[in-house]
Formats: structure tokens, C-alpha cells, sequence
């Protein structure tokens, strides 16, 4: 993943004596080569043209169901992809009718990526060159176990580029979720009907595929992001690697399981799965309602009410898709101005997965005794087993990248290890008497790093 802002790990710069003792002046942020827009634009216009293309051969070959389908997760998809672009934009409030004109024809993400290239062309021409405008910036940042505070200052057209690259991060999260997650299940779907894999699915599926992974490893990254906003993160290639593999195994594991419970009762899995997905999608809105809290007013400063309730359902709508497929690494919490409980919530994440594990369990074994022979040359048996498997080994290595490769694992109050031990010595705690010792609690208040 490209970063705008390059901090070293040791900074060769003097404290700012005149603002703060402990504040350092970091260097000047050099622009990188924005290859995460062009990844995600191509990701973007590859689904879409294969998707349509798709749509095509459905309707030569009088394939209605599977056409309109198809198509319905292009559409929606892309339309929410074009008014996230145009809302972290704020296009609505410029005069930019060739930018609106490119979104209302479904071409937002190519215009955005053009306009970042020729902002990175500018830059690159100017480099050495100090800008007139410039802002400073704040953050924390963890060098050899301690909590520095760096202060660099942000020049007007870096901060632009910085937009742009926040903007498709978000958009890759709507395309993967709303739109690449039921692509590439239906695709499945169809595929094990029909029993035949033609050159244009595969071709759907594999971007599909693509842009679910990236999608999901940018929701990690941008869950830390989010939840240690103070902090300046930085991802080497062994942390991306590691939730790579994570999230891989995982979703590809939770889709397959679905397509071949779907496969095995047909129309009788859709209140299932349906039921699956609003219990998901109104749990933060229960939440909300129970707590007694009033709506956010301060989400965007121009919003009215309902605008705001726009947004909100939008959101729950991304996180009832996200928590579908995978864990979405952050806890909807509606009544906060951040929508996000910044804890590290261990809880949350254990019963995610443990509802999750029990979910794959009981639909594997209905593939397993009420499936007909989807999968002629192959065993059942097999099959489910090895799903179970690569579920088992994504939540190893989630559990991996928590206690050993998290950026700033430092911070936390307790780590995995020391909440699996609490869990266990609080159930052995339960079958004691009066005379057992104190509780793991205790015990288990120790430095993780």
C-alpha cells in the first residue's frame, strides 16, 4: 500500500522549543506515485466490462433470471460507488458539471483518477518547490517503545492527492462489499447449476475475487486508522501479507460454504440468509434505540436531518455487508459522531466468529446430508472439511496479526493470549468454592510487547 506522508523511523529533526518541549518538527512529506487509484479504478472498469459483457451472453442465450441478477449487483453497486465519490468530494456544492456528467454515466472513478494524475504530474514538476499554501499537521508516533509527537507541515497539493487517495479506499470498500461479494456468490451459484465455467464468468470472478480481498484488507487498515486516529500507522509488508492470507481465506471460505447451502436447498435457503443479513443490519440500529441516544447533528456540518439519516443507513448498509462475508474489524456504534466504538472490543470479535464458525458448521452439514450431487466427482465430506479447515486457519492467522504483528499492539490494555486466558480461568473460577484464589483478572495484567 502507497503512503502520502513518509516519516523515518528515527527522524533527524530538532524540537520545536518555541510551540511544545516534546513536539518534533518532522521532514517535509514527500508525494508517492498513486498506484492504489489506478489499482482500484482498474478493478472498477475490469468488473464492470465483464460484467456487462456477462449481461450480454445471458440475453443471447435467453437467460433472463441470470441476466437481470447480474446486472442488479452492477447497477447497485456502481451507483454507490458514484455518490461516495461525489460525497467525499463534496461535488454537490462546486460548479463541476463535467465531473457530475462522468458520475451520472457511471465513469466517476476514470474522471477522479485522471484528475490524480495530473495533480501527481503537478507535483512532480514543482518538486523542490515550496508551496504557498500549507497546513500543519499532528500526530503520534511510537519509536523505540515511546510516544513521540511530530508535527511536519502539509503543503495544499499533497493534502489534494491525499483526498483522492481516501476517496477510492472508501469507493473499494463499497464496490467489494455491495457489489463484488454478491457477484462473485451469484457467479458461483451459477457455475455449480450449470456446470460449466465460460471465459467471460471467470473472468468476472476473478475480478470479483480481486476486488473483495482488497477491499477487505483496506477495511482492516482503515479500522486502525480509524480507531487510533492520534497515532501515525505504518504497515510493513509482513502485517499486509498477513491479513492478506487472513482475509482471503476467510471470505473465500464463508462464500463457497454459502453457494453450496444455497445450491443444496435452493429457494428454501433465501429466508436464511436474508434473515442472516437484516438481524445484521438493524443490531446497531436496536442498539441505538435502546440507549436512549439522539441522532448525531454534527456528522457533516451542512447536513440537515435527513441528510444525516441518509448517511447513517448507508453506513449500516456497508456494515450489514461487510459483517455478511467477513468481520468488519470495527463495531457500528450510531450514537457517536465517529459512528465507530474506538475500544479494542475482543468480545465483539469472539462472538463474530464464533457465530460465524457455528453458521458454516450447521449449512455444511446440510450440504452434506440433504445435497444432491452438485459436485459429481468429489466427496462431500471432503469438501466441508476443508472449508471448515481454511475457516479455522483465517481466524489463526487473525489472531496472528493481533498478538504478534498489530502496529501499535503496545497499546492494549490486554492482549489475545491474555483474553483467552481470563475466558478460561473465569470458567474454572465458576466450579471453585469460597477458598479458590483470586480471579484471573489479576493475574493476567502483564506487558504484551
Amino acid at each position: 500500500m502507497d503512503r502520502v506522508y513518509e516519516i523515518p523511523e528515527e527522524p533527524n529533526v530538532d524540537p520545536v522549543s518555541s510551540l511544545e518541549e516534546d513536539v518534533i518538527r518532522g521532514p517535509n512529506p514527500r508525494f508517492t506515485f498513486p498506484f492504489s487509484i489506478l489499482f482500484s479504478t482498474f478493478l472498477y472498469c475490469g468488473e464492470a466490462a465483464s460484467a456487462l459483457y456477462m449481461v450480454r451472453i445471458y440475453r443471447k442465450n435467453n437467460e433472463t433470471f441470470w441476466m437481470t441478477y447480474t446486472f442488479s449487483f452492477f447497477m447497485f453497486s456502481s451507483i454507490m460507488v458514484q455518490l461516495t465519490l461525489i460525497f467525499v468530494h463534496r461535488d454537490l456544492a462546486k460548479d463541476r458539471p463535467l465531473s457530475l456528467f462522468m458520475h451520472l454515466i457511471l465513469l466517476g472513478p476514470v474522471i477522479r483518477c485522471l484528475e490524480a494524475m495530473i495533480k501527481y504530474l503537478t507535483l512532480w514538476k514543482k518538486e523542490g518547490q515550496e508551496e504557498p499554501y500549507v497546513s500543519l499537521t499532528r500526530k503520534k508516533m511510537l519509536i523505540d517503545g515511546q510516544e513521540v509527537l511530530i508535527e511536519w507541515e502539509v503543503g495544499h497539493s499533497i493534502r489534494t492527492l491525499a483526498m483522492h487517495r481516501n476517496a477510492y479506499k472508501r469507493m473499494s470498500q463499497i464496490q467489494a462489499f455491495l457489489g463484488s461479494v454478491p457477484q462473485l456468490t451469484y457467479q458461483l451459484y451459477v457455475t455449480l447449476i450449470s456446470a460449466e465455467v465460460p471465459l467471460g464468468r471467470a473472468v468476472l470472478m476473478v475480478f470479483s475475487l480481486i476486488s473483495v480481498t482488497y477491499g477487505a484488507t483496506l477495511c482492516n487498515m482503515l479500522a486502525i486508522q480509524i480507531k487510533y486516529d492520534d497515532y501515525k500507522i505504518r504497515l510493513g509488508p509482513l502485517e499486509v501479507l498477513c491479513i492478506t492470507i487472513w482475509r482471503t481465506l476467510e471470505i473465500t471460505s464463508r462464500l463457497v460454504i454459502l453457494v453450496l447451502f444455497s445450491a443444496t436447498l435452493k429457494l428454501k435457503a433465501v429466508p436464511f440468509l436474508v434473515l442472516n443479513f437484516l438481524i445484521i443490519l438493524f443490531e446497531p440500529w436496536v442498539k441505538f434505540w435502546r440507549s436512549g441516544a439522539q441522532m448525531p447533528n454534527n456528522i457533516e456540518k451542512n447536513f440537515s436531518r435527513v441528510g444525516t439519516l441518509v448517511v447513517l443507513i448507508s453506513v449500516t448498509i456497508l456494515y450489514a455487508g461487510i459483517n455478511f462475508s467477513c468481520w468488519s474489524a470495527l463495531q457500528l456504534k450510531l450514537a457517536d459522531r465517529d459512528l465507530v466504538d474506538k475500544g479494542q472490543n475482543w468480545g465483539h470479535m469472539g462472538l463474530h466468529y464464533s457465530v460465524r464458525l457455528v453458521e458454516n458448521v450447521i449449512m455444511l452439514l446440510v450440504f452434506k446430508f440433504f445435497g444432491v450431487k452438485v459436485l459429481l466427482n468429489y466427496c462431500h465430506s471432503l469438501i466441508a472439511l476443508q472449508l471448515i479447515i481454511a475457516y479455522l486457519v483465517s481466524i489463526g492467522f487473525m489472531l496472528l496479526f493481533f498478538q504478534y504483528l498489530h502496529p501499535l499492539r503496545s497499546l492494549f490494555t490486554h492482549n489475545v493470549i491474555d483474553y483467552l486466558h481470563c475466558v478460561c480461568c473465569h470458567r474454572h473460577h465458576q466450579g471453585r468454592t469460597e477458598n479458590s484464589e483470586p480471579s484471573c483478572e489479576a493475574e493476567t495484567r502483564q506487558s504484551i510487547v
